[in-house]
């Protein structure tokens, strides 16, 4: 494999999962049985990632309880919460949350990542989700989920809206003159008055323009929707291929379609999923993956699958392939890339229902592994240097344990090999991922945003 011709060092973002990703990580002697809910527990996994000088760590979240409680932890802290306290024990590590534009109100999520931008110091990433399924939905009035094309067409004026609501506020808006007795200058914030199909609002907000103007905008569905929504608007995407060649093929479309948004593709990083599972020897790491795949419960990882596939759980026999009759993507209105991935991993590989939810157990479809260090090492620079990646999500299976291994062992491997920093240069999560401070389309190009968006200015008295 040849050296990508722009080799430049890797982005790696640690996506912290309760007590690991692995289905059966909580039943290991090492697991903490709270971890889940343990603030202490996190707070250490944010230390280990910062002193491996990772760009960021990443929270996940949903607002519904996922799955059998039975099967695994299911306890989650809202995520924006819990980055806070992550804030506070840390100096330069990013902290990226999940939210949901489909659950959400713009002015409310947006004040929340401007106050976590603020006191992290402009270290804050908003993963930007429009959540799947009918559990979800009937937490919150409806019946069933929406239709995918109408939950990203609320994505795209949800986001619209939020950066309307961090440029109302111009950097240079709070003097704060003690001597003449201002404090901030009407003429620098600004409502915008938002009509739309979604939402009204008229703003300002009550935050002013936070250190990184936005929080760093990252998103992570693969479907052709998704795809077009990250290349509108993320400036990271956390996606899932199995394959070498699917992962190449994914980041050139992604970046192709950016182009046509008139964005520059290099403002796009994309980071694939991996599951490292690491030992002294190959043999020792696959010890691990077997010891782990043995403890999954398969009649809740069944009933999971089921669920994913929309199929009855008892068409799914533990020893035969999937049957045939499996829906379309097309008649799936949830996560239709996690979805379309299962089903050809299984077909590809033809693997039986208990091979599928053992290769599912770790990952949920991304790609997972066990090697030693320099395997893990190998296998990152092979995909970097191939196109597929900008860099990648970790997603160690156990936790703490996975993460330990991966910061002291395949970091300094990658280090040597001159692909990833040894000390942070920068301060914010944008410096880390070479990404640019946001210009205010409200103040930096007022004239230009208001013609284009269609927004009536106003100063407020």
């Amino acid at each position: 494999m040849t050296r990508r011709p722009d080799r430049k060092p890797l982005h790696l973002n640690a996506f912290l999962m309760s007590v690991g990703h692995h289905e059966a990580a909580w039943r290991l002697p090492e697991s903490p049985a709270s971890g889940g809910t343990d603030i202490a527990h996190y707070q250490n996994l944010a230390r280990i990632a910062e002193r491996g000088r990772l760009d960021s760590l990443f929270l996940a979240d949903s607002p519904v309880l996922m799955g059998d409680p039975g099967r695994r932890p299911a306890n989650k802290l809202e995520p924006t919460v819990l980055l806070t306290a992550l804030a506070a024990v840390t100096e330069h590590i990013g902290l990226i949350a999940t939210a949901s534009t489909s659950y959400n109100e713009p002015y409310n999520l947006a004040r929340r990542f401007a106050s976590v931008d603020h006191v992290s110091g402009g270290r804050a990433g908003w993963n930007i989700v429009t959540t799947a399924g009918a559990d979800a939905a009937r937490n919150f009035g409806l019946d069933d989920t929406p239709l995918h094309r109408d939950r990203y067409l609320r994505a795209a004026e949800f986001v619209d809206v939020a950066t309307k609501l961090w440029d109302s506020w111009a950097d240079d808006a709070v003097i704060a003159d003690k001597e003449s007795g201002v404090h901030a200058r009407a003429d620098r914030v600004r409502r915008f008055e938002h009509r739309g199909r979604y939402f009204r609002v008229d703003g300002p907000l009550n935050v002013q323009r936070s250190p990184q103007g936005y929080p760093l905008l990252v998103q992570a569905g693969s479907s052709e929707d998704g795809k077009d929504f990250a290349a509108r608007y993320a400036e990271a995407v956390f996606t899932a291929q199995q394959t070498l060649e699917e992962a190449v093929a994914f980041s050139k479309d992604v970046k192709q379609r950016a182009v046509g948004f008139g964005r520059d593709p290099e403002g796009i990083k994309i980071l694939p999923g991996i599951v490292p599972v690491i030992g002294d020897t190959e043999e020792q790491a696959r010890a691990l993956d077997d010891e782990l795949d043995r403890l999954i419960r398969p009649e809740y990882a069944v009933r999971q699958l089921s669920k994913t596939l929309r199929v009855d759980p008892a068409t799914l026999e533990l020893d035969r392939e999937l049957p045939a009759d499996i829906p379309g993507e097309d008649e799936i209105e949830g996560a239709k890339s996690r979805f379309t991935l299962i089903v050809e991993l299984a077909r590809r590989e033809r693997l039986t229902v208990r091979q599928l939810i053992g290769r599912l157990g770790g990952g949920r479809g991304h790609r997972t592994f066990a090697g030693t260090a320099e395997q893990v090492a190998d296998t990152i620079e092979h995909w970097y240097d191939a196109g597929a990646a900008d860099g990648f999500n970790i997603m160690p299976a156990v936790l703490p344990s996975g993460l330990e291994l991966f910061v002291d062992r395949v970091v300094p491997i990658l280090q040597e090999r001159g692909l990833f920093r040894t000390e942070y240069t920068g301060r914010t999560l944008r410096e880390h991922y070479g990404l640019p401070r946001p210009a205010n389309r409200l103040f930096d190009t007022v004239d230009a945003a208001a013609g284009h968006l269609g927004i009536a200015l106003t100063e407020v008295s």
